[in-house]
């Protein structure tokens, strides 16, 4: 019943390159998605390798702190997204004394995740709102 959040904002990777990486971890288990990171020949798994060991760290102290027993195994990727950050913007000379712009794009990258009692709770709980 613990549900984590990491983050990375500014992270120097295009949006579009950091989404194929992230689809490849969706809804899969935490230890799972970091042995398909780790062998990723995509240069945005990097980053997005840390980010999953980074929440299944959070999900220790989260559990810690709240005394509830967390079996590592158990946690799976409930969400992944990208979302664009700020763009960097430079110029290139090229030819007859013209500027070429280049756009140096970054990303907020966000997982979270969970045990399955969590997502198996959350649809019962609103079925109780409804009613």
């Amino acid at each position: 019943m613990v549900e984590s959040i990491a983050r990375v904002r500014h992270i120097r990777v295009t949006p579009q390159k950091a989404r194929r990486v992230v689809a490849l971890i969706k809804g899969k288990q935490a230890e799972e998605a970091l042995a398909i990171l780790k062998f990723a020949p995509q240069s945005a798994s990097e980053p997005i390798y840390k980010l999953v060991a980074s929440a299944i760290a959070n999900a220790r102290v989260k559990a810690d702190k709240e005394n509830e027993f967390l079996a590592e195994q158990d946690l799976f990727i409930k969400n992944a997204f990208v979302d664009e950050g700020t763009t960097l913007k430079r110029f290139r000379p090229r030819a007859q004394g013209r500027a070429f712009q280049i756009k140096k794009r970054t990303s907020h990258i966000t997982v979270v995740l969970s045990t399955p009692e969590v997502a198996e709770a959350a649809p019962a709980e609103s079925k109780k709102a409804s009613k």
